[in-house]
């Protein structure tokens, strides 16, 4: 086993890490204008991809899954995702209708995580933001059989070919099996590294969509 070591404690000083004092959650705030706070800010900060977010799911025996997706849009209904509906992410996400997301800024020092239920795009969010992606992306959505067992990488890239062929010029249309999920939260965690792994801890929580918000402060 490989141990990482955690260091010197003592060095862990409010001196030494780097400054993050945003204002802490209060009773009366929106979840979801505090998210976009922080993800504007690890836009500025993160190497790459700050939308990547770790998606939970369980399979019919109860196992966990768990895989790095991309956030393509969030409002007060929920964050939004896109994936082949076959894959095995698909098929657990239309068979339990729950997930949760993690997402971590390694630069900022903070992470959120969400629980919730799940639904299914409408066709009209799927077919706009199937538009916007690039070509060959389009074209993977058709070629690529996700999850399922691939004799080689010359195999995928046949059915690459395939579907070129028979799309070598203007539209392509999105595949029936390739859509996108809303998850609307109903806990949302916000935590923030602090010294001494002391750190911040607030869950906005809700019995439902339509009720409220409750706040609460969680020991580290």
């Amino acid at each position: 086993m490989t141990v990482i070591n955690e260091g010197d404690p003592e060095a862990l000083t409010s001196g030494n890490l780097p400054q993050d004092n945003p204002s802490e959650p209060a009773a009366g705030d929106d979840p979801f204008a505090l998210f976009g706070a922080w993800l504007g800010e690890a836009s500025e900060s993160e190497p790459n991809d700050p939308n990547a977010m770790a998606l939970a799911t369980v399979d019919p025996d109860g196992l966990p899954n768990v895989r790095m997706v991309l956030l393509k849009g969030f409002d007060e209904d929920g964050f939004v995702f896109y994936t082949n509906l076959e894959s095995a992410k698909g098929r657990e996400l239309i068979a339990s209708g729950k997930a949760a997301l993690c997402f971590h800024w390694k630069s900022l020092r903070r992470q959120v995580r969400v629980r919730g239920v799940i639904a299914g795009v409408s066709d009209a969010e799927a077919d706009a933001y199937y538009e916007t992606r690039p070509r060959g992306s389009r074209i993977g959505a058709w070629a690529s059989k996700q999850s399922r067992p691939l004799e080689s990488r010359f195999a995928l890239e046949k059915e690459v070919a395939v579907v070129t062929a028979r799309h070598p010029v203007g539209a392509i249309p999105r595949p029936p099996h390739w859509s996108g999920f809303r998850l609307t939260p109903l806990e949302i965690e916000f935590w923030r590294d602090r010294p001494f792994r002391l750190h911040d801890r607030h869950v906005f929580r809700r019995p439902d969509q339509d009720a409220p918000w409750t706040i609460a402060r969680l020991y580290p």
